[in-house]
């Protein structure tokens, strides 16, 4: 057996180089740049009135005073006068400051009579409520850098310079296949010594989540030729994942059939809890490298194997940077034995208290229990070795992603 970390350091240097493609400004929602964005534009592209009001010479208000209006400016509009010592012109928001105003006073401070207005202010400084031009950014600024993942406050800020084709990572392909006779399809009542598939929709959405354009390509009966006939469908994507079929068993066909399509093993077994029979292995075909994961079959250890060892090549693919399971310190709120040779990432339950991280290991009952496992926020960690945790021991926690 290996230990997680050199598990990680095999898969990572086995990453094929990452695909780049150009994609429209509204397909463009999660994706991650694959360049960075240059400005087309200054912005604003003038200086401009924050505020409805009365564009002035900020010098002229030192009391309440009269001033003579020229003319009013609406968004959209350019003024065509300049404002001069005791005048003023009505401007709109984002509307262009004419010449001469340095500062605007906001229209709820004024009182408009005829072609004259009231400054309501004692005084003015100057630059109150104006943009000037270039503020927020120059012609020719990076406004984005590459590996910056695309919500919608980036789209918009695309929009604003122009760039309506994004170059972005290619989303990496994920295929699912879960195997065992056992099996039914969640939508079946299992017979006696069956149980519903719940390993196929766990990883697809973890694939999904983690930005992969993922698909289940359903149940695979523990006969080889079945089987094999899915395997080689699901070495079509970037990644495949195999659930359960990975262990020792009579039935634990998986790395017979992917052995029969030339998929090479890099590792078999991790010291690891859950998930300790965790296979991984690759093929190169044609121009492409599939990357495939067979991972146990109890839900708990696919759900840790795919976070630990298949979420980070997703990541990577995709260009994201930041950490799949951010982590922190946290303090038991109850004692806890750790026993046994491998590390152990626990389901549990972490919260705040007056500033501090706390976490309670839940009433966790094996690699099948998913009911206690929807109960958990995160994992937390217990080195190898048998050691009693005090109440209070400062323990490192890994949170799952929301």
């Amino acid at each position: 057996m290996i230990s997680v970390e050199q598990a990680l350091t095999e898969i990572l240097s086995r990453l094929p180089d990452r695909q780049t493609l150009v994609c429209p400004l509204a397909d463009s929602l999660g994706c991650v740049l694959a360049q960075d964005i240059q400005s087309d534009i200054d912005s604003p592209p003038y200086d401009k009135s924050l505020v409805d009001g009365y564009a002035v010479v900020a010098s002229d208000i030192q009391a309440e005073v009269e001033l003579s209006v020229l003319e009013e400016i609406m968004a959209g509009q350019v003024p065509t006068q300049r404002v001069r010592s005791g005048t003023a012109i009505q401007i709109m928001t984002g509307a262009p400051l004419p010449e001469g105003a340095d500062a605007v006073v906001m229209i709820e401070n004024t009182t408009c009579q005829n072609h004259t207005v009231v400054i309501h202010k004692a005084s003015l400084k100057p630059e109150t409520n104006v943009m000037r031009k270039s503020t927020s950014l120059s012609q020719g600024d990076t406004i984005l850098k590459a590996g910056t993942r695309i919500r919608p406050i980036e789209m918009g800020i695309l929009a604003e310079v122009g760039c309506t084709d994004v170059p972005v990572y290619r989303q990496p392909e994920l295929a699912v296949i879960s195997t065992g006779d056992e099996l039914v399809p969640a939508t079946t009542r299992p017979a006696p010594g069956q149980i519903r598939n719940s390993n196929g929709p766990l990883l697809t959405a973890l694939g999904t989540t983690f930005g992969a354009a993922t698909r289940s390509l359903g149940i695979g009966l523990d006969d080889f030729d079945s089987l094999s006939e899915l395997v080689a469908e699901g070495l079509k994507s970037d990644v495949l994942v195999l659930s359960g079929g990975v262990s020792a068993g009579v039935k634990d066909l998986v790395p017979g059939v992917l052995a029969h399509h030339n998929v090479e093993q890099v590792f078999h077994k991790v010291r690891l809890k859950p998930g300790k029979p965790l296979w991984f292995g690759l093929v190169k075909q044609r121009a492409q490298t599939t990357l495939v994961f067979g991972l146990p079959g109890n839900p708990v250890s696919s759900l840790v194997c795919f976070l630990l060892f298949v979420a980070p090549v997703l990541q990577q693919l995709l260009g994201v940077k930041s950490d799949v399971l951010p982590s922190c310190k946290a303090q038991l709120t109850e004692a806890f034995q750790q026993r046994g040779d491998r590390p152990t990432y626990f389901p549990a339950s972490l919260t705040m208290r007056d500033g501090t991280s706390e976490v309670t290991p839940l009433n966790w009952k094996g690699s099948a229990d998913q009911s206690t496992l929807s109960q958990a926020n995160g994992l937390a960690f217990f080195p190898a070795g048998e050691q009693l945790y005090a109440e209070g021991s400062e323990v490192t926690v890994f949170k799952f992603p929301s």
